[in-house]
């Protein structure tokens, strides 16, 4: 008896844009504003497995050996290629601060296309990123979704920094501030 053959490593199971607007939409039915927490806390779970294929990608593509080594001018290009490549849709980096850095998407996967939604809602999403960009800096990162196409924005645009940063911003906005001026910017950019 021979042993099995060993099975080719397969890159992740994606599902579809569908999938993920009607998981969002029954947990928000039947779970009220928890739904926001069930989703981030699974697209945390998820960021470590988006961060391994991102270094094989990165390796495959660009022939850098570990994402730490990728020299900084070429993010946004790469991420932009990587989330592209895994059905995500294009996402752009652009720091707005020393602290905040900007994840812009005018086409993301996990925003509803109907623009109806009152409040952000790539609750998925902010989780992946969280713990993606956290292995990516080698460090905690939080990820706050503040433009969402889900309520009608051009794009979904995430905020990714430091735990405490995020943290201040958001009381900030909770008390009438846009992003923007929470930053001390003129403008949303």
């Amino acid at each position: 008896m021979t042993a099995p053959e060993p099975r080719p490593h397969h890159a992740g199971l994606r599902i579809g844009r569908r999938v993920l607007h009607q998981l969002r939409a029954t947990l928000e039915r039947d779970t009220g504003l928890q739904a926001s927490t069930y989703l981030q806390e699974a697209g945390f779970a998820g960021g470590e497995e988006l961060y391994a294929e991102f270094s094989e990608w990165l390796l495959a593509t660009r022939g850098v050996e570990r994402p730490g080594q990728l020299d900084a001018q070429f993010l946004s290009e790469v991420l932009s290629e990587f989330f592209t490549d895994q059905g995500w849709g294009r996402l752009e980096a652009a720091p707005l601060s020393p602290a905040v850095l900007a994840l812009d998407s005018p086409e993301w996967a996990e925003a509803a296309e109907d623009g109806r939604g009152e409040f952000p809602s790539c609750h998925l999403t902010c989780g992946l990123l969280a713990d993606f960009f956290g292995r990516l800096s080698d460090g905690l990162v939080a990820v706050m979704e503040v433009e969402c196409r889900s309520r009608g924005d051009t794009r979904c645009r995430f905020l990714a920094g430091a735990p405490e940063t995020l943290s201040a911003l958001y009381d900030r906005m909770a008390q009438g501030t846009g992003y923007a001026e929470a930053l001390g910017l003129s403008s949303p950019a």
